[in-house]
């Protein structure tokens, strides 16, 4: 069954959420349903809006999750959505092209350079070695390899056939354990390891933060591992954010629950009570998320 590259922007021109929905127009329905039941790849272009000058795209694969379904769309004729399950951000974005390796042969010309009729499809068939390089590489620091060398990992069964190794890698994606990990070292990375309601930055005697990864929708109601649905948090405050004392509006002014929060934690809190959130927009809390908490978790 083949896999796939599916791209989407910071800002999509479609009706995508990446963690939930893919939305795509027809023309792309064979290779999406065909992926279906499978994992893919999310990819990031230059451009970051559907606006033709628009740059600042990283240019880059960010996220694998997995294709549960796929449904007409209702409301717009000749386009669909693909269901999404098991979404999972990268430890770091991989790049296209690092050094002169292309991750997708399919986008490189016999010339080595890029085939960009082939890199201009929304959806690309991706095979399994491919997906696993791109895979190792996202993924290089929880699976204990640097950088380098996961990029430089033999692609297509060069060395190991990809029967061999893509497994386990599967087998570790899916497990809760590699998933936490790799959710927590995402939110702290993209935080500075500094809790987002209070502004402290605790490293223990051993180097270790003690800043912790929160789920704004846990994952036990069904909550993605993306790091739109998480929030770095020192221990009070992520008690008191998961038990719904405390939250977030979409602008991002902290909500206290009325009576409810201990006064020694308020006077703990951000003084211009607004969330320390990453420069970067697509590693901000995301606002169907934020809806999600203030509805069904937060007591204000």
């Amino acid at each position: 069954m083949p896999k796939a590259v599916l791209t989407t922007k910071v800002d999509p021109t479609y009706d995508d959420l990446p963690e939930q929905r893919y939305h795509f127009p027809r023309t792309y329905l064979r290779q999406v349903e065909a992926a279906k039941g499978d994992f893919v790849i999310y990819y990031e272009p230059r451009r970051a809006t559907g606006d033709l000058s628009s740059r600042g795209g990283r240019q880059a694969y960010f996220a694998t999750a997995r294709i549960v379904d796929v449904v007409p769309d209702l409301t717009r004729s000749d386009h669909f959505y693909a269901l999404i399950d098991s979404y999972l951000d990268f430890a770091r974005a991989v790049p296209f092209r690092e050094g002169q390796r292309y991750y997708e042969s399919a986008i490189q010309r016999e010339d080595g350079e890029t085939n960009k009729g082939a890199f201009g499809r929304a959806v690309r068939a991706l095979p399994e070695g491919e997906y696993d390089a791109i895979l190792r590489a996202g993924f290089a620091s929880a699976l204990g390899e640097s950088a380098t060398a996961a990029s430089e990992a033999p692609v297509n069964g060069l060395a190991e056939p990809s029967a061999i190794f893509e497994r386990p890698m599967i087998e570790r994606l899916v497990a809760r354990p590699f998933r936490e990990a790799a959710f927590s070292g995402s939110i702290k990375a993209a935080y500075d390891n500094t809790c987002a309601f209070t502004g402290l930055k605790i490293i223990n005697g051993g180097g270790r933060s003690e800043v912790q990864a929160a789920h704004i929708r846990p994952v036990a109601a069904s909550g993605p591992d993306s790091l739109r649905n998480g929030i770095a948090l020192c221990g009070t405050v992520h008690w008191m954010f998961d038990r719904g004392l405390i939250s977030i509006t979409d602008d991002h002014e902290l909500l206290i629950a009325n009576g409810k929060a201990p006064q020694e934690v308020m006077r703990m809190l951000n003084t211009d009570r607004r969330l320390l959130a990453p420069p970067r927009k697509d590693q901000v809390p995301h606002p169907t998320f934020l809806r999600w908490h203030r509805e069904n978790v937060f007591k204000g």
